[in-house]
């Protein structure tokens, strides 16, 4: 298997200039071997894992007696989905050590966005998972570097947070896989020396577990540094503009903090306070800039206004994170948007080589070396809802080989099935993927779309059925009023930051009496109640979404969302009312027929870690 490139000295033996040359070609050349060679660096993925894996439990359950090459593996192993895997979950949650999926100790669970039973999935890691997501981290920016030269001549100025995290009843760490990378020795012990990994944020102010104080904090440090910026980013494009929105309404404070070379008694975390206090001081010209430009009326192009050297802006705008780009537009300019990496709880797996190509354009290239790989054709119906088939069920699709990476055709779309060192083994990702080209012998996919998700806002995922069963707990505040809910639909409002969920009601009224606003406030809140745990912490502690907002239609609405689908070519036959819709023209005829509106009073619960770990 060609050999991972490893750190080499960043300075000549005199001190001087960087080798980032050396560095970069390093990196290129595994990149184009492992491209090369993908179908032998699969099957030695493959064989590796199986023999470190032959003692599990889960594989000597179904009989693959320690064997390794891909026939039998594919004959005897099933391709499963999270529930099917959740019993062996579950035991290691609760303290069984024993080899159940993997040889290797369990070292803690990544939480996914995904959830099971209004849970976030637990998805099972190892240590040396860190290794190989550090890998993939250590390719972006030489991959980079071919299209935007000079990129270690500045910093990058990156909103990176940690969420929340819990212990399972058998003591093992649950938190999301970013903030098991920022918490790690691979991120706060970076060399300082690697331009590539020079960031604006000390690493204090992105462990800060106080959203408020960490955004704070990031911001004041990117202006301070403003000339020096030479890149901006977040993970996801919603979590940039929120970082923009909060400079809007807190510029004047952050100004101040430039111009006296104090920070606001707002942050309280000494160890924040200590860092950033290390290099601000008075700056009473740099203040009286930002001032002036953030107290424009126009906010367009304040990014590279306030950033004069920013060549662009490091986001995932993919996905329903293409909502966003009207407005990271607006305030950039148009600075271009870069996808770099393709990764998820499960497992990393790629990146986009051509880093500069147009978001609807951006394809990730597999990298043969991180998991192995097998992919499940998916058929789409193209109907007025653009809704999945219905998916074969798992008993049907026993004697039929999935793809392997090498074999799937262009432009044909499939869900992505991995088998990864940390445990999992034939697992449905969930994720489908349009085959847009190829580098050398290995495939290049578009990101299509998460399977089943309607409503997304920012690492929510609520899919029809969850969706479904929260409005009909909420519609049962009409029925003592004689009322029905006839028909609805969904909608996420990304107009305002943050973005939040609008649900369009057309409800119909048997008696005489009126439904007060508070009960249609408990119907937005119910729903609210009703969601995932991902939706609801970003509800109560990120604050990346909104309040639920339920638009009252008039009667005969979805009568004329019916007529207007129709006359867009829709089979009357196969016509039923869409559960989500994104189309302009359509949220158009939608909001000119809303009589009322109605948003959720206050926050709904929730807590770290799963319900039943608080019980």
């Amino acid at each position: 298997m060609p050999e991972a490139p490893k750190n080499i000295p960043e300075y000549d033996c005199c001190g001087g200039s960087v080798k980032i040359y050396d560095k970069n070609r390093k990196a290129l050349q595994f990149i184009e071997e492992v491209t090369s060679n993908a179908d032998e660096v699969q099957k030695q993925v493959l064989s590796e894992i199986l023999s470190r894996s032959a003692n599990v439990e889960y594989l000597q359950r179904y009989g693959l007696d320690g064997r390794t090459d891909r026939e039998t593996f594919k004959k005897v192993v099933p391709v499963v989905t999270y529930e099917d895997l959740k019993p062996d979950i579950d035991r290691i949650a609760n303290g069984d050590s024993s080899p159940i999926l993997c040889s290797k100790p369990i070292s803690e669970f990544l939480t996914s966005s995904g959830t099971s039973d209004g849970e976030r999935k637990l998805m099972p890691t190892i240590e040396e998972e860190l290794q190989r997501r550090s890998l993939l981290y250590s390719l972006l920016m030489p991959v980079m570097n071919q299209f935007v030269p000079g990129l270690d001549k500045g910093k990058g100025m990156y909103f990176l947070f940690i969420k929340s995290e819990a212990k399972t009843p058998g003591g093992l760490v649950a938190r999301p896989v970013l903030t098991s990378y920022y918490k790690s020795s691979h991120f706060t012990d970076r060399p300082h020396d690697d331009p590539y990994t020079n960031y604006t944020s000390p690493n204090e102010t992105i462990l800060c577990p106080e959203p408020y104080q960490s955004m704070y904090s990031q911001l004041l440090c990117g202006l301070y540094q403003n000339t020096k910026v030479i890149r901006v980013g977040a993970v996801f494009a919603s979590g940039f503009i929120r970082a923009i929105k909060f400079l809007e309404k807190h510029w004047h404070l952050l100004c101040n903090d430039i111009r006296t070379g104090t920070i606001d008694p707002i942050v309280t975390d000494p160890t924040v306070r200590e860092a950033v206090m290390k290099f601000l001081e008075p700056n009473p010209k740099l203040a009286d800039f930002v001032e002036a430009e953030c107290g424009k009326d126009s906010w367009r192009g304040i990014i590279i206004r306030l950033w004069p050297n920013t060549k662009y802006i490091d986001v995932i705008v993919t996905g329903t994170m293409s909502q966003y780009i009207p407005t990271l537009d607006y305030y950039s300019n148009g600075l271009p948007l870069v996808c770099t990496m393709y990764a998820s709880s499960e497992c990393y797996f790629g990146l986009n080589l051509n880093p500069l190509s147009e978001p609807s354009e951006v394809s990730y290239t597999l990298i043969p070396t991180m998991c192995y790989y097998e992919f499940l054709p998916v058929n789409r119906k193209h109907g007025f809802t653009g809704s999945f088939s219905k998916p074969v069920s798992l008993e049907e699709k026993e004697n039929q080989d999935l793809v392997d990476l090498v074999d799937v055709q262009l432009g044909q779309e499939y869900e992505l099935v991995v088998t990864t060192y940390a445990g999992l083994y034939r697992y449905r990702v969930g994720d489908i993927l349009r085959v847009a080209g190829f580098k050398n012998k290995a495939p290049q996919f578009n990101f299509v779309c998460r399977k089943n998700v309607v409503l997304s806002i920012d690492s929510d995922k609520t899919d029809e059925v969850e969706l479904q069963n929260a409005v009909k707990n909420a519609a049962n505040h009409l029925m003592s009023f004689d009322a029905t809910l006839n028909e609805y639909t969904s909608y996420a409002d990304t107009s305002t930051i943050p973005g939040h969920y609008v649900l369009y009601w057309e409800i119909s009224l048997s008696g005489e009496t009126s439904i007060p606003p508070s009960i249609f406030e408990d119907c937005c809140l119910t729903v609210e109640e009703s969601l995932n745990s991902v939706y609801r912490q970003g509800r109560v502690q990120d604050k990346s979404i909104g309040p639920l907002e339920i638009k009252i239609v008039e009667s005969g609405t979805f009568d004329k969302l019916m007529d207007y689908a129709l006359s867009q070519g829709a089979s009357i036959n196969q016509y039923k009312a869409p559960r989500c819709v994104k189309y302009a023209p359509i949220i158009k005829l939608l909001n000119l027929r809303v009589v009322a509106n109605y948003f959720s009073p206050k926050c709904p619960k929730w807590v770290p870690g799963h319900k039943q770990w608080c019980t």
